[in-house]
Protein backbone atom coordinates (compact mmCIF):
# COMPACT_ATOMS: atom_id res chain seq x y z
CA UNK A 1 0.00 0.00 0.00
CA UNK A 2 3.31 2.32 0.66
CA UNK A 3 4.59 1.67 -2.17
CA UNK A 4 1.24 2.54 -4.47
CA UNK A 5 1.25 5.32 -2.44
CA UNK A 6 4.46 6.42 -3.76
CA UNK A 7 3.80 5.62 -6.80
CA UNK A 8 0.82 8.16 -6.70
CA UNK A 9 2.90 10.87 -4.82
CA UNK A 10 5.71 10.26 -7.97
CA UNK A 11 3.21 10.63 -10.83
CA UNK A 12 1.24 13.63 -9.32
CA UNK A 13 5.04 15.58 -9.42
CA UNK A 14 5.36 14.73 -12.71
CA UNK A 15 1.87 16.04 -13.62
CA UNK A 16 3.33 19.22 -11.67
CA UNK A 17 6.32 19.50 -13.43
CA UNK A 18 4.26 19.47 -16.33
CA UNK A 19 2.06 22.05 -15.63
CA UNK A 20 4.71 24.57 -14.80
CA UNK A 21 5.87 24.36 -18.33
CA UNK A 22 5.18 26.72 -21.10
CA UNK A 23 3.01 24.51 -23.29
CA UNK A 24 3.33 26.45 -26.59
CA UNK A 25 7.19 25.71 -25.92
CA UNK A 26 6.81 22.62 -25.69
CA UNK A 27 4.70 22.67 -28.72
CA UNK A 28 7.28 24.03 -30.55
CA UNK A 29 10.31 22.37 -29.48
CA UNK A 30 8.79 19.50 -30.03
CA UNK A 31 6.52 20.07 -33.29
CA UNK A 32 3.75 18.66 -31.66
CA UNK A 33 -0.36 19.61 -31.84
CA UNK A 34 -2.24 21.13 -29.40
CA UNK A 35 -5.55 22.13 -29.32
CA UNK A 36 -7.64 24.55 -26.43
CA UNK A 37 -7.67 21.33 -24.00
CA UNK A 38 -4.95 19.25 -25.00
CA UNK A 39 -1.38 18.38 -26.39
CA UNK A 40 -1.07 15.53 -28.73
CA UNK A 41 2.10 13.80 -29.20
CA UNK A 42 2.65 9.49 -29.21
CA UNK A 43 4.50 7.01 -27.65
CA UNK A 44 5.32 3.55 -29.16
CA UNK A 45 3.60 4.44 -31.99
CA UNK A 46 0.33 5.08 -30.33
CA UNK A 47 -1.47 8.16 -30.53
CA UNK A 48 -1.42 10.05 -27.02
CA UNK A 49 -3.03 13.15 -25.60
CA UNK A 50 -2.23 15.21 -22.14
CA UNK A 51 -4.66 17.29 -20.36
CA UNK A 52 -3.17 21.04 -20.66
CA UNK A 53 -4.92 22.14 -17.35
CA UNK A 54 -5.09 18.68 -15.41
CA UNK A 55 -1.90 17.02 -17.21
CA UNK A 56 -4.44 13.76 -17.16
CA UNK A 57 -3.45 11.53 -20.16
CA UNK A 58 -5.33 9.24 -23.09
CA UNK A 59 -4.34 7.23 -25.44
CA UNK A 60 -6.16 5.99 -28.90
CA UNK A 61 -6.84 2.28 -29.11
CA UNK A 62 -9.40 1.50 -31.89
CA UNK A 63 -10.03 4.72 -32.63
CA UNK A 64 -11.60 5.62 -29.18
CA UNK A 65 -9.42 8.11 -26.35
CA UNK A 66 -9.16 5.83 -22.93
CA UNK A 67 -7.14 6.41 -19.67
CA UNK A 68 -3.40 5.95 -19.49
CA UNK A 69 -2.84 7.26 -15.93
CA UNK A 70 -0.58 4.40 -15.34
CA UNK A 71 2.03 5.31 -13.11
CA UNK A 72 4.65 4.07 -16.30
CA UNK A 73 3.00 5.88 -19.16
CA UNK A 74 2.90 9.09 -16.91
CA UNK A 75 6.87 8.85 -15.81
CA UNK A 76 7.59 7.97 -19.43
CA UNK A 77 5.73 10.24 -21.69
CA UNK A 78 5.87 13.64 -19.43
CA UNK A 79 9.41 12.63 -18.72
CA UNK A 80 10.65 12.93 -22.81
CA UNK A 81 7.85 15.80 -22.91
CA UNK A 82 9.42 18.50 -20.15
CA UNK A 83 12.76 17.16 -20.45
CA UNK A 84 14.10 16.00 -23.72
CA UNK A 85 16.70 17.79 -24.70
CA UNK A 86 16.11 21.03 -27.14
CA UNK A 87 19.58 19.66 -29.11
CA UNK A 88 18.39 15.98 -29.42
CA UNK A 89 19.30 13.78 -32.21
CA UNK A 90 19.69 9.57 -32.75
CA UNK A 91 23.03 8.68 -33.15
CA UNK A 92 22.13 5.11 -35.10
CA UNK A 93 23.73 3.29 -32.95
CA UNK A 94 22.41 0.77 -30.19
CA UNK A 95 23.77 0.78 -27.01
CA UNK A 96 22.18 -2.26 -24.73
CA UNK A 97 19.87 -0.82 -21.89
CA UNK A 98 22.92 -2.31 -19.05
CA UNK A 99 25.37 -0.18 -20.86
CA UNK A 100 23.92 3.20 -19.68
CA UNK A 101 23.73 2.16 -16.32
CA UNK A 102 25.86 1.71 -13.13
CA UNK A 103 26.77 -1.30 -11.69
CA UNK A 104 23.82 -1.45 -9.32
CA UNK A 105 21.17 -1.56 -11.80
CA UNK A 106 22.95 -3.41 -13.98
CA UNK A 107 22.80 -6.37 -11.51
CA UNK A 108 18.72 -5.42 -11.96
CA UNK A 109 18.84 -6.54 -15.62
CA UNK A 110 21.32 -9.87 -15.32
CA UNK A 111 20.11 -12.94 -17.01
CA UNK A 112 17.32 -15.06 -15.08
CA UNK A 113 13.68 -16.42 -16.06
CA UNK A 114 11.91 -13.42 -17.62
CA UNK A 115 8.31 -13.92 -17.52
CA UNK A 116 7.91 -11.64 -20.33
CA UNK A 117 10.29 -13.36 -22.74
CA UNK A 118 8.37 -16.98 -21.67
CA UNK A 119 5.08 -15.08 -22.96
CA UNK A 120 6.47 -13.70 -26.56
CA UNK A 121 8.40 -17.16 -26.76
CA UNK A 122 5.32 -19.25 -26.69
CA UNK A 123 4.06 -17.37 -29.64
CA UNK A 124 7.02 -15.55 -31.91
CA UNK A 125 4.98 -15.16 -34.69
CA UNK A 126 2.19 -13.11 -32.64
CA UNK A 127 5.00 -11.45 -31.08
CA UNK A 128 6.43 -10.33 -34.62
CA UNK A 129 2.88 -9.24 -35.27
CA UNK A 130 2.23 -6.97 -32.07
CA UNK A 131 6.12 -5.11 -32.92
CA UNK A 132 4.83 -4.45 -36.60
CA UNK A 133 1.71 -3.41 -35.30
CA UNK A 134 3.60 -0.89 -33.21
CA UNK A 135 5.84 0.14 -36.30
CA UNK A 136 8.71 -1.94 -35.67
CA UNK A 137 11.06 -2.70 -38.13
CA UNK A 138 13.06 -5.71 -38.23
CA UNK A 139 16.91 -6.54 -36.67
CA UNK A 140 18.89 -8.92 -37.58
CA UNK A 141 19.77 -10.46 -33.68
CA UNK A 142 17.69 -13.13 -31.99
CA UNK A 143 15.40 -15.27 -33.16
CA UNK A 144 12.78 -11.93 -33.35
CA UNK A 145 14.10 -8.57 -32.78
CA UNK A 146 12.58 -5.34 -33.85
CA UNK A 147 13.66 -1.58 -34.03
CA UNK A 148 10.56 0.14 -32.77
CA UNK A 149 9.95 4.51 -32.70
CA UNK A 150 9.66 5.05 -29.07
CA UNK A 151 9.00 9.05 -29.53
CA UNK A 152 10.31 11.47 -31.85
CA UNK A 153 12.79 9.61 -33.58
CA UNK A 154 14.17 7.42 -31.02
CA UNK A 155 14.26 3.93 -31.09
CA UNK A 156 14.03 0.93 -28.92
CA UNK A 157 15.49 -2.46 -30.23
CA UNK A 158 13.53 -5.11 -28.67
CA UNK A 159 15.66 -8.52 -29.22
CA UNK A 160 13.51 -12.20 -28.41
CA UNK A 161 15.76 -15.30 -27.83
CA UNK A 162 13.97 -18.69 -27.87
CA UNK A 163 15.03 -21.08 -24.88
CA UNK A 164 15.84 -24.62 -24.68
CA UNK A 165 16.14 -27.34 -22.24
CA UNK A 166 19.26 -25.86 -21.28
CA UNK A 167 18.98 -21.94 -21.17
CA UNK A 168 15.71 -19.84 -20.89
CA UNK A 169 14.15 -17.22 -23.66
CA UNK A 170 15.27 -13.75 -22.77
CA UNK A 171 14.38 -10.51 -24.12
CA UNK A 172 17.09 -8.08 -25.00
CA UNK A 173 16.63 -4.17 -25.01
CA UNK A 174 18.94 -1.87 -26.79
CA UNK A 175 18.44 2.02 -27.53
CA UNK A 176 19.70 4.50 -29.29
CA UNK A 177 22.90 5.97 -27.89
CA UNK A 178 21.63 9.22 -27.72
CA UNK A 179 18.72 8.22 -25.71
CA UNK A 180 20.12 10.08 -23.08
CA UNK A 181 19.42 13.21 -24.29
CA UNK A 182 15.55 12.08 -24.31
CA UNK A 183 15.13 10.79 -21.13
CA UNK A 184 16.91 9.69 -17.60
CA UNK A 185 17.94 6.31 -17.36
CA UNK A 186 15.52 5.35 -14.57
CA UNK A 187 12.82 6.28 -16.98
CA UNK A 188 13.99 3.78 -19.71
CA UNK A 189 12.52 0.85 -16.35
CA UNK A 190 9.06 2.51 -17.01
CA UNK A 191 9.47 2.91 -20.94
CA UNK A 192 10.28 -0.54 -20.87
CA UNK A 193 7.22 -1.65 -19.12
CA UNK A 194 5.17 0.13 -21.34
CA UNK A 195 6.39 -1.49 -24.29
CA UNK A 196 6.03 -4.86 -23.05
CA UNK A 197 2.46 -3.95 -22.07
CA UNK A 198 1.39 -2.50 -25.71
CA UNK A 199 3.41 -5.75 -27.18
CA UNK A 200 1.21 -7.95 -25.06
CA UNK A 201 -2.07 -6.01 -25.91
CA UNK A 202 -1.29 -6.56 -29.64
CA UNK A 203 -0.91 -9.45 -28.90
CA UNK A 204 -3.66 -10.42 -26.88
CA UNK A 205 -6.17 -8.20 -27.34
CA UNK A 206 -6.49 -7.71 -23.92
Amino acid sequence: MEREGNYTIQANQAKAHFLGYDQAELKRKLNLRMDEGWLYTALFGVPYRIHRKTASMERCRNGQWQDANSFEEVMTLLDLVCDSREDRKPSGEWKSMQSFGHQFHRSLLEDGVDPWAERFAGDPAGFARACAALGGTPLKQGDAAFAIEAFDGLRVGIQLWIGDEEFPSRLKIMWDSNALQYLRYETMYFAKAVLLRLLWENMTGA
